[in-house]
Protein backbone atom coordinates (compact mmCIF):
# COMPACT_ATOMS: atom_id res chain seq x y z
CA UNK A 1 0.00 0.00 0.00
CA UNK A 2 1.80 3.04 -1.05
CA UNK A 3 1.69 6.29 1.05
CA UNK A 4 2.19 9.64 1.78
CA UNK A 5 2.47 12.46 4.03
CA UNK A 6 1.04 14.99 2.14
CA UNK A 7 1.44 18.61 3.26
CA UNK A 8 4.99 18.58 5.10
CA UNK A 9 6.04 21.64 6.37
CA UNK A 10 9.38 23.44 6.29
CA UNK A 11 8.58 23.57 10.18
CA UNK A 12 7.83 19.35 10.29
CA UNK A 13 10.62 18.33 7.41
CA UNK A 14 13.16 18.79 10.33
CA UNK A 15 11.30 16.63 12.99
CA UNK A 16 9.83 13.91 10.04
CA UNK A 17 14.19 13.53 9.33
CA UNK A 18 14.47 12.90 13.70
CA UNK A 19 11.79 10.54 14.03
CA UNK A 20 11.54 8.03 10.50
CA UNK A 21 13.72 5.24 10.94
CA UNK A 22 15.37 2.67 8.67
CA UNK A 23 13.02 -0.06 9.28
CA UNK A 24 9.79 2.04 9.09
CA UNK A 25 7.19 1.27 6.16
CA UNK A 26 8.18 3.61 3.08
CA UNK A 27 6.26 7.27 2.97
CA UNK A 28 6.30 9.56 0.39
CA UNK A 29 7.01 13.16 1.44
CA UNK A 30 5.09 16.00 -0.31
CA UNK A 31 6.95 19.32 0.30
CA UNK A 32 5.59 21.08 -2.51
CA UNK A 33 2.30 23.43 -1.58
CA UNK A 34 -0.59 22.89 -3.55
CA UNK A 35 -4.30 24.41 -3.40
CA UNK A 36 -7.30 22.85 -2.25
CA UNK A 37 -8.31 21.88 -5.79
CA UNK A 38 -5.09 20.03 -6.57
CA UNK A 39 -5.34 17.46 -4.04
CA UNK A 40 -6.53 14.81 -6.02
CA UNK A 41 -3.06 15.09 -8.24
CA UNK A 42 -1.11 14.84 -4.75
CA UNK A 43 -2.74 11.76 -3.00
CA UNK A 44 -3.46 9.66 -6.66
CA UNK A 45 -2.46 6.51 -6.17
CA UNK A 46 -1.96 6.56 -2.44
CA UNK A 47 -3.72 4.15 -0.30
CA UNK A 48 -2.74 6.06 2.72
CA UNK A 49 -2.27 9.98 3.25
CA UNK A 50 -1.19 11.59 6.77
CA UNK A 51 -2.66 14.96 6.57
CA UNK A 52 -1.36 17.76 8.90
CA UNK A 53 -3.89 20.15 8.25
CA UNK A 54 -4.86 19.71 4.50
CA UNK A 55 -8.74 20.29 4.02
CA UNK A 56 -9.82 17.23 2.20
CA UNK A 57 -13.20 18.18 0.74
CA UNK A 58 -15.31 14.76 -0.04
CA UNK A 59 -15.79 15.64 -3.98
CA UNK A 60 -11.70 15.86 -3.86
CA UNK A 61 -11.05 13.16 -2.02
CA UNK A 62 -13.71 11.22 -4.64
CA UNK A 63 -11.71 11.36 -6.94
CA UNK A 64 -8.85 8.93 -5.64
CA UNK A 65 -10.63 5.73 -5.52
CA UNK A 66 -7.50 3.25 -4.10
CA UNK A 67 -7.21 5.96 -0.78
CA UNK A 68 -8.55 3.81 2.06
CA UNK A 69 -6.99 5.71 5.21
CA UNK A 70 -6.51 9.06 6.17
CA UNK A 71 -4.15 9.64 8.92
CA UNK A 72 -4.73 12.97 10.81
CA UNK A 73 -2.20 14.77 12.21
CA UNK A 74 -4.36 15.81 15.72
CA UNK A 75 -8.16 14.99 17.10
CA UNK A 76 -10.03 17.54 15.26
CA UNK A 77 -10.35 16.32 11.55
CA UNK A 78 -13.84 17.29 11.20
CA UNK A 79 -12.56 20.99 10.80
CA UNK A 80 -10.97 19.96 7.62
CA UNK A 81 -13.13 16.67 6.62
CA UNK A 82 -16.62 15.10 6.23
CA UNK A 83 -15.76 12.30 8.55
CA UNK A 84 -19.06 10.15 7.93
CA UNK A 85 -19.12 10.87 4.02
CA UNK A 86 -15.55 9.20 3.99
CA UNK A 87 -16.00 6.43 6.04
CA UNK A 88 -19.24 5.88 3.72
CA UNK A 89 -16.71 5.60 1.19
CA UNK A 90 -14.83 3.04 2.72
CA UNK A 91 -11.72 5.28 3.78
CA UNK A 92 -11.13 5.03 7.69
CA UNK A 93 -10.09 8.68 9.48
CA UNK A 94 -7.43 7.65 11.60
CA UNK A 95 -6.61 10.64 14.65
CA UNK A 96 -4.24 10.94 17.54
CA UNK A 97 -5.22 11.67 20.70
CA UNK A 98 -2.90 12.62 23.56
CA UNK A 99 0.40 13.81 21.97
CA UNK A 100 0.33 17.36 22.87
CA UNK A 101 -1.92 17.64 25.97
CA UNK A 102 0.53 19.73 28.15
CA UNK A 103 1.41 21.48 24.52
CA UNK A 104 -1.85 22.84 24.05
CA UNK A 105 -2.63 23.71 27.84
CA UNK A 106 0.74 25.43 27.96
CA UNK A 107 -0.79 27.47 25.12
CA UNK A 108 -4.31 27.96 26.53
CA UNK A 109 -2.84 29.49 29.54
CA UNK A 110 -0.17 31.74 27.73
CA UNK A 111 -3.28 33.19 26.00
CA UNK A 112 -4.95 33.89 29.15
CA UNK A 113 -2.16 35.49 30.68
CA UNK A 114 -1.32 37.50 27.44
CA UNK A 115 -5.02 38.70 27.78
CA UNK A 116 -5.55 39.13 31.18
CA UNK A 117 -2.66 41.91 30.79
CA UNK A 118 -2.81 42.76 26.93
CA UNK A 119 0.64 41.71 26.36
CA UNK A 120 -0.43 41.79 22.52
CA UNK A 121 -1.59 45.23 22.43
CA UNK A 122 1.13 46.82 23.99
CA UNK A 123 3.67 45.08 21.80
CA UNK A 124 1.76 46.24 18.86
CA UNK A 125 1.77 49.75 20.18
CA UNK A 126 5.75 49.86 21.60
CA UNK A 127 6.92 48.75 18.05
CA UNK A 128 4.82 52.01 16.65
CA UNK A 129 6.50 54.46 19.10
CA UNK A 130 2.98 54.34 21.44
CA UNK A 131 3.90 53.84 25.04
CA UNK A 132 0.66 53.11 26.81
CA UNK A 133 0.59 51.04 29.74
CA UNK A 134 -2.47 49.68 29.57
CA UNK A 135 -4.14 48.25 33.17
CA UNK A 136 -4.26 44.18 33.52
CA UNK A 137 -6.41 41.70 35.80
CA UNK A 138 -4.51 40.02 38.67
CA UNK A 139 -5.49 35.82 38.06
CA UNK A 140 -4.85 35.16 41.50
CA UNK A 141 -8.17 34.02 42.73
CA UNK A 142 -9.94 34.22 40.13
CA UNK A 143 -12.22 31.70 38.55
CA UNK A 144 -11.03 29.35 35.74
CA UNK A 145 -14.40 27.69 34.23
CA UNK A 146 -12.83 24.31 31.38
CA UNK A 147 -15.10 23.98 29.37
CA UNK A 148 -14.70 20.16 28.35
CA UNK A 149 -11.86 17.84 30.55
CA UNK A 150 -10.17 15.79 28.26
CA UNK A 151 -6.17 15.56 28.63
CA UNK A 152 -5.59 19.05 27.15
CA UNK A 153 -8.60 20.42 29.58
CA UNK A 154 -7.08 18.49 32.75
CA UNK A 155 -3.81 19.67 32.23
CA UNK A 156 -5.20 23.76 31.52
CA UNK A 157 -6.93 22.85 35.11
CA UNK A 158 -3.73 21.22 37.16
CA UNK A 159 -1.80 24.85 35.52
CA UNK A 160 -4.68 26.96 36.73
CA UNK A 161 -4.39 25.95 40.47
CA UNK A 162 -1.04 26.19 40.48
CA UNK A 163 -1.53 29.60 39.51
CA UNK A 164 -3.74 29.98 42.18
CA UNK A 165 -7.15 30.06 40.37
CA UNK A 166 -10.55 28.67 41.72
CA UNK A 167 -10.89 25.93 38.76
CA UNK A 168 -14.46 24.56 37.86
CA UNK A 169 -15.05 22.56 34.89
CA UNK A 170 -18.02 21.09 32.64
CA UNK A 171 -17.57 17.98 30.97
CA UNK A 172 -20.35 16.37 28.39
CA UNK A 173 -19.88 13.04 30.31
CA UNK A 174 -18.66 12.09 34.21
CA UNK A 175 -15.56 9.76 34.38
CA UNK A 176 -13.19 8.50 37.23
CA UNK A 177 -9.90 11.01 38.32
CA UNK A 178 -11.12 14.29 37.50
CA UNK A 179 -10.32 16.50 40.00
CA UNK A 180 -12.11 19.46 39.14
CA UNK A 181 -15.87 20.36 40.67
CA UNK A 182 -18.13 19.68 37.82
CA UNK A 183 -20.90 22.38 37.41
CA UNK A 184 -23.80 23.07 34.85
CA UNK A 185 -22.85 24.96 31.99
CA UNK A 186 -24.77 27.96 32.70
CA UNK A 187 -23.64 28.10 36.32
CA UNK A 188 -19.85 28.02 34.78
CA UNK A 189 -20.29 30.74 32.05
CA UNK A 190 -21.80 33.02 35.09
CA UNK A 191 -18.87 32.00 37.57
CA UNK A 192 -15.77 32.09 35.39
CA UNK A 193 -13.51 35.06 34.61
CA UNK A 194 -11.98 32.90 32.02
CA UNK A 195 -13.41 30.30 30.58
CA UNK A 196 -11.20 27.75 28.21
CA UNK A 197 -12.90 25.98 25.46
CA UNK A 198 -11.22 22.61 25.41
CA UNK A 199 -13.95 20.30 23.73
CA UNK A 200 -13.56 18.31 21.01
CA UNK A 201 -14.93 19.07 18.16
CA UNK A 202 -18.33 17.07 16.53
CA UNK A 203 -22.04 17.46 15.25
CA UNK A 204 -23.41 17.29 18.99
CA UNK A 205 -20.40 20.23 20.01
CA UNK A 206 -20.76 22.48 17.33
CA UNK A 207 -21.67 25.64 17.76
CA UNK A 208 -21.70 24.88 21.56
CA UNK A 209 -20.93 28.18 22.53
CA UNK A 210 -23.82 30.33 20.52
CA UNK A 211 -25.23 33.51 21.57
CA UNK A 212 -27.12 32.29 24.15
CA UNK A 213 -24.56 30.72 26.15
CA UNK A 214 -21.99 33.36 25.47
CA UNK A 215 -24.84 36.11 26.58
CA UNK A 216 -24.48 34.29 30.13
CA UNK A 217 -21.21 34.96 30.30
CA UNK A 218 -19.57 36.78 33.28
CA UNK A 219 -19.30 40.62 32.25
CA UNK A 220 -16.34 41.63 31.81
CA UNK A 221 -14.53 37.80 31.16
CA UNK A 222 -11.77 36.24 28.62
CA UNK A 223 -12.44 33.56 26.45
CA UNK A 224 -9.67 31.60 25.47
CA UNK A 225 -9.97 28.94 22.74
CA UNK A 226 -7.19 26.56 21.73
CA UNK A 227 -9.72 23.60 19.83
CA UNK A 228 -11.68 24.51 17.14
CA UNK A 229 -12.98 27.45 16.00
CA UNK A 230 -16.48 26.08 14.96
CA UNK A 231 -16.98 25.73 18.71
CA UNK A 232 -18.01 29.12 19.33
CA UNK A 233 -20.41 31.26 17.31
CA UNK A 234 -18.17 33.56 15.50
CA UNK A 235 -20.71 36.52 15.08
CA UNK A 236 -21.50 36.57 18.61
CA UNK A 237 -18.11 36.32 19.71
CA UNK A 238 -17.40 39.59 17.85
CA UNK A 239 -20.40 41.57 18.82
CA UNK A 240 -19.60 40.19 22.53
CA UNK A 241 -16.17 41.50 22.28
CA UNK A 242 -17.49 44.78 20.23
CA UNK A 243 -19.69 45.76 22.88
CA UNK A 244 -16.76 44.97 25.93
CA UNK A 245 -19.04 42.02 27.21
CA UNK A 246 -16.34 39.48 26.73
CA UNK A 247 -12.92 41.59 27.90
CA UNK A 248 -10.52 39.89 25.62
CA UNK A 249 -10.41 36.76 23.61
CA UNK A 250 -7.38 34.85 23.03
CA UNK A 251 -7.74 32.39 20.31
CA UNK A 252 -5.92 29.96 18.32
CA UNK A 253 -8.41 28.43 16.05
CA UNK A 254 -10.89 30.21 13.75
CA UNK A 255 -13.62 28.94 11.65
CA UNK A 256 -11.37 29.28 8.83
CA UNK A 257 -8.02 29.42 8.61
CA UNK A 258 -5.46 30.76 7.75
CA UNK A 259 -7.66 33.73 9.23
CA UNK A 260 -7.62 36.66 6.74
CA UNK A 261 -6.12 40.09 7.68
CA UNK A 262 -9.28 41.86 7.36
CA UNK A 263 -11.29 39.57 9.16
CA UNK A 264 -13.31 41.61 11.91
CA UNK A 265 -11.66 39.56 14.60
CA UNK A 266 -8.22 40.57 13.40
CA UNK A 267 -9.11 44.30 13.74
CA UNK A 268 -10.28 43.94 17.39
CA UNK A 269 -7.81 45.08 19.94
CA UNK A 270 -8.88 43.42 22.70
CA UNK A 271 -8.30 39.81 20.70
CA UNK A 272 -4.66 38.26 21.06
CA UNK A 273 -4.46 35.82 17.89
CA UNK A 274 -1.81 32.98 17.45
CA UNK A 275 -1.70 30.97 14.26
CA UNK A 276 -3.14 27.51 15.08
CA UNK A 277 0.22 26.84 16.70
CA UNK A 278 -1.12 25.58 20.81
CA UNK A 279 0.51 22.06 19.80
CA UNK A 280 3.38 23.08 18.07
CA UNK A 281 6.45 22.05 20.25
CA UNK A 282 9.77 19.82 19.07
CA UNK A 283 8.94 17.47 22.01
CA UNK A 284 4.97 17.06 20.87
CA UNK A 285 5.60 17.38 17.36
CA UNK A 286 8.23 14.30 17.90
CA UNK A 287 5.39 12.11 19.80
CA UNK A 288 2.66 12.92 16.92
CA UNK A 289 5.06 12.50 13.81
CA UNK A 290 6.30 8.92 15.29
CA UNK A 291 3.01 8.11 16.34
CA UNK A 292 1.41 8.55 12.65
CA UNK A 293 3.95 6.41 11.43
CA UNK A 294 3.19 3.47 14.22
CA UNK A 295 -0.28 3.59 12.36
CA UNK A 296 0.97 3.44 8.93
CA UNK A 297 3.28 0.74 9.76
CA UNK A 298 -0.41 -1.16 11.65
CA UNK A 299 -2.12 -0.56 8.12
CA UNK A 300 0.57 -1.78 6.20
CA UNK A 301 1.25 -4.63 8.32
Amino acid sequence: MKSIFLDCNDQLAPVWARVIRPDDPKIDVNREVFARDELPRVIRGYAIAIDDHSYMPTPLVAQCPELRHIVFLGTGPASYMNVGELEARGIKVHIIKGYGDTAVAEHSIALMVAAARDIARMDREVRAGTWTPHGGVQLLGKTLGVIGLGGIGREVARIGKGMGMEVIGWNRTHHAGLSVPLVDIDTLLERSDVVSMNLTLGDETRGFLDAARIARMKPGAILVNTARGALVDEAALIAALTSGRIRHAGLDVYHAEPLKPDHPLAKLPNVTLSAHAAFRTLEASMTLLRRAIDIVRTIVG
